[in-house]
């Protein structure tokens, strides 16, 4: 580290800003967080109990570096900590075989050698019963995968992070972020605070936060459902890997830890737009449920056709779906990690070890190109 004291704010300690506050404060920075709320609430980008981590990646095969550097920080973070935050149960990855997502699955698969196994439907119905495959599917079982805890993950790096001496804001709202000679001003409504970086990491409040960005980040509602099966040993049984289908809908699931319910939620396509992050509809109406009911019917018909629990939540996506990673136009001393796009989860270990190599040596070791600002003209 360059600079080992440097003073580094961390605005909106959730997702990325709480694992972005522990790597600061590991390499004996000075951290002091920001949140409207405090890490681990409901209200932005990581409600729901489960969140999905795999190692083959459908989008591009270039985030695989990525998710490699983010499973070993896990383990860091679980060893440091002692709470399970993953636990590697394994994913079910299905589609047609011509649908370019499991192409780049197995692209991903195959260059980087993970641990996999394919399944024809005679296999599939044998081991795992409680899944559908239709004529033309694939089905690839990722080993190196499983599933996290958001919330609990969230509020353990941010206490992870204090316990290393970082300072975390709770319920303290950022009005406005103003570079200034040699570094960055933090303001609230309880005054302004100078830093010599600002990592800014506000969830769906970007827009607010920074209404001149020069890519947009669209926040959709998120809806997740929860369903009983009427044969629980399918689901609960030796294996129980999440899952994730691609088309002609792609949707996903997870057994829920307590051994009760299976998780399912949608693709983006199918969340409403949200025009004000601080009125989310929290309430979702029966009309919403239909297409969680038509894919249960043809794919998964043992779960129980009405749900025992639902939520909404916020995410930001990009029009690129690759997220936004590195310092403001013109202003090199603040760093965006924005618009995860519904996939930032599993990598958030890695993004915040990125953060923190760009808040104090100004670049990353990691393979980010893709994903930077610099030079961005995207989304």
């Amino acid at each position: 580290m360059s600079a080992a004291r440097k003073r580094v704010a961390v605005v909106g300690v959730g997702t990325m800003g709480s694992q972005a506050a522990w790597r600061l404060a590991a390499r004996g920075a000075e951290v002091v967080g920001y949140d409207r709320f405090a890490p681990g609430h409901d209200r932005s980008a990581a409600g729901g109990e489960t969140r999905i981590f795999r190692s083959a990646h459908f989008e591009d095969s270039r985030y695989v570096p990525l998710l490699k550097h983010a499973d070993a920080l896990w383990e860091q973070l679980q060893q440091e900590t002692g709470r399970e935050l993953r636990r590697l149960t394994g994913c079910l990855l299905m589609g047609p075989t011509d649908h370019q997502q499991m192409a780049t699955v197995l692209q991903s698969i195959a260059e980087h050698d993970l641990d996999h196994e394919v399944l024809d439907a005679e296999a599939l119905a044998k081991r795992f019963p409680q899944y559908r495959l239709e004529d033309g599917d694939a089905a690839v079982l990722d080993r190196r995968a499983g599933f996290i805890r958001p919330e609990l993950t969230i509020q353990t790096a941010a206490r992870r992070a204090e316990q290393l001496g970082a300072v975390i804001h709770r319920y303290s709202t950022v009005r406005e972020i103003v570079p200034v000679a040699g570094g960055v001003e933090i303001r609230t409504d309880s005054g302004s605070e100078r830093f010599d970086t600002a990592v800014v990491t506000p969830g769906p409040w970007v827009n607010d936060l920074l209404p001149d960005l020069p890519w947009e980040v669209e926040v959709r509602r998120v809806v997740s459902a929860w369903y009983v099966p009427t044969a629980p040993d399918a689901w609960f049984g030796e294996e129980r890997p999440a899952f994730i289908r691609t088309a002609p809908t792609h949707w996903y699931g997870l057994p829920s830890p307590d051994g009760i319910s299976v998780k399912l939620g949608l693709n983006r396509v199918l969340h409403r737009v949200v025009g004000d992050p601080n009125q989310l509809e929290r309430t979702v109406q029966p009309e919403e449920l239909e297409i969680f009911s038509e894919l249960i019917g043809r794919y998964m018909p043992d779960l129980h056709p009405d749900p025992t629990r639902l939520s909404a939540y916020m995410e930001g996506y990009t029009e690129s779906s690759r997220p936004l990673v590195g310092p403001l136009p013109g202003a090199e001393n603040v760093i965006l990690l924005a618009g995860f796009s519904g996939h930032g989860f599993k990598l958030s270990p890695a993004f915040g070890d990125i953060a923190a190599d760009l808040a104090l040596d100004g670049a990353s070791p990691q393979p980010i190109d893709f994903l930077s600002t610099v030079g961005r003209t995207e989304a």
